[in-house]
């Protein structure tokens, strides 16, 4: 009976997400249909959706590749950027982005591995031993190239990554200075298998939802706490309702911007110099304001918010994950030189 539940939930679920993708691509064909598939002006609408907030490296990233395409291509484009989940979920708008309801979408790394298992590399729990592995590993093709190209036959691709910082546990009520603290406690994670297997070895109850839907749940104590970079505190208000953010460092996940595969394969030469440049601005744009975000955010959830920050000793938290490397390359052989490349640099880099 419990897998006959269990069964029919997921197929619930499926088929109201199917009804959400159904339903945002009517409306945003009704609107092409009405506008002849282009803005007033004659030009190709293009959309581009994510989850953070407007004042987040994100959105601030985006308009600048807004303003530099639309100074090269303004003639042809109008770029439209759509913050704050206004086109659903991450999971909605890669959906969307596989129909070409929309042109492209900034989501997890986490969400992607449920795409293309090879994403499954980059959310390994302690991959990265620093900020500067993670970001010469990122930035190196032979490593990113396969992988990035790895969802075509799903109808995306992915276009550049971007920096989200490291994740890390916070909570209600409860300090988390050892796996121990985190017993018994429903974490909210991404919609993701690794980060469910994660917190099963660390001894806390993964629950994956939407980033839209964690606020809620933290007020009305559906779940103990979360896991996320320090700007959740802040820009999504989690430090409203959560006290303790704790170091424990498990995971350097990349956002990574997807492009529909057919509107990319539309551009001409010029146009797709044009967007890939536009990309690369992006990415060094959303890094550059990245570690100023996190400052601010940092001193602001501890003065406005009252968050108190924890270090705890990151050795217990990875020696207990580290059995996931092994299981994945297990599955992986093919992953198996890259994963090694990654090693070398996080010994010299």
């Amino acid at each position: 009976m419990k897998s006959t539940a269990k069964n029919l939930r997921r197929i619930s679920g499926k088929i109201a997400a199917f009804i959400l993708i159904v339903i945002m691509t009517s409306v945003l064909y009704a609107c092409d249909i009405r506008q002849g598939g282009q803005s007033g002006s004659g030009r190709r609408i293009v959309r581009i959706g994510h989850n953070q907030a407007t004042d987040h490296p994100v959105n601030i990233g985006l308009a600048e590749f807004e303003k530099y395409v639309e100074e090269r291509l303004g003639d042809r484009f109008d770029i439209e950027i759509f913050p704050n989940e206004l086109l659903g979920a991450q999971t909605d708008m890669v959906q969307l982005t596989q129909t070409g309801a929309i042109d492209f979408c900034v989501a997890s790394n986490s969400i992607l591995e449920t795409f293309s298992d090879q994403y499954t590399l980059f959310n390994l729990p302690y991959l990265f031993a620093s900020t500067a592995s993670y970001h010469a590993a990122m930035d190196d093709e032979d490593i990113t190239s396969d992988i990035f190209a790895s969802t075509k036959k799903a109808g995306f691709e992915a276009v550049t990554w971007i920096d989200a910082g490291t994740r890390n546990f916070y909570t209600v009520n409860k300090e988390i200075n050892s796996p121990s603290d985190l017993k018994g406690l429903k974490i909210r994670v991404q919609q993701s298998p690794t980060n469910v297997e994660m917190m099963k070895l660390l001894g806390g109850s993964a629950t994956p939802m939407g980033f839209g839907d964690v606020y809620t749940a933290l007020q009305a104590h559906v779940i103990d706490g979360a896991e996320n970079n320090e700007l959740a505190l802040t820009s999504n208000g989690h430090g409203d309702v959560c006290k303790y953010y704790s170091y424990d460092m498990h995971q350097m996940i990349p956002d990574i911007l997807i492009g529909n595969c057919e509107f990319l394969e539309s551009l001409t030469e010029e146009e797709r110099t044009v967007f890939y440049e536009g990309f690369e601005l992006f990415n060094r744009i959303e890094r550059e304001e990245w570690d100023s975000a996190v400052q601010a955010s940092r001193e602001r959830a501890q003065k406005e918010q009252g968050v108190t920050f924890l270090y705890p000793d990151t050795e217990m938290f990875r020696q207990i994950c580290l059995p996931m490397h092994e299981n994945f390359l297990k599955e992986h052989e093919e992953l198996r030189d890259i994963y090694n490349v990654i090693q070398v640099l996080n010994e010299e880099v």
